[in-house]
């Protein structure tokens, strides 16, 4: 299964649509947003043409939002937590299952990726597009795994780095960087 990464879209519904159409193209059917998303307007008009499952957390930039966060959740398919999310992937059989999390901050994202419980760790915040591999904390290796992998897909408002994306296959484990203008 592919799933798309995004992270700060912070209300630019012009480039988050080119995503969305980009990944109607591919027939992906998933997106986890990792936070700073904009305003519950800008979020529904931005997936008004994507019948997909949306997972989403809350930035720091949406802080004005945190009460209202019922409200992000107004389209269909539509999940936001405030801090943090989880999704487990593949799940046939328990060996090729994905434990992935996903938040806003990189200091809590490092914390995910060092606990153990998660293949890979997805974060914003910093817009930079940043993967690297992270020693599981020695108490909770598992499996024989020892690292995990923690990704900011960038950002897809394009303010201090071209919008870009990340697209995940969970079958292959293969990571993807996209640029938005190379689309």
């Amino acid at each position: 299964m592919k799933i798309v990464i995004i992270s700060d879209t912070h209300g630019n519904v012009k480039n988050f649509k080119k995503v969305i159409t980009w990944l109607n193209k591919e027939n992906i059917k998933m997106i986890l947003h990792c936070g700073d998303i904009g305003s519950p307007e800008d979020l529904k008009e931005s997936l008004e043409d994507f019948d997909g499952e949306f997972l989403g957390v809350m930035g720091n930039m949406d802080r004005e939002y945190k009460n209202e966060i019922e409200e992000y959740q107004i389209p269909p398919k539509v999940k936001v937590f405030k801090f943090s999310g989880e999704a487990k992937i593949d799940g046939d059989d328990y060996l090729k299952e994905k434990r992935i999390a996903f938040t806003h901050y990189p200091d809590k994202a490092r914390e995910f990726a060092e606990s153990g419980k998660y293949d890979i760790v997805f974060y914003g915040h910093t817009h930079k597009p940043w993967e690297e591999k992270v020693m599981i904390n020695p108490e909770f290796i598992r499996e024989n795994k020892n690292t995990c992998r923690l990704v900011n897909p960038g950002e897809v408002a394009g303010q201090l780095y071209k919008p870009s994306f990340a697209v995940y296959d969970t079958e292959k484990d293969l990571l993807e960087l996209k640029i938005l203008e190379r689309l």
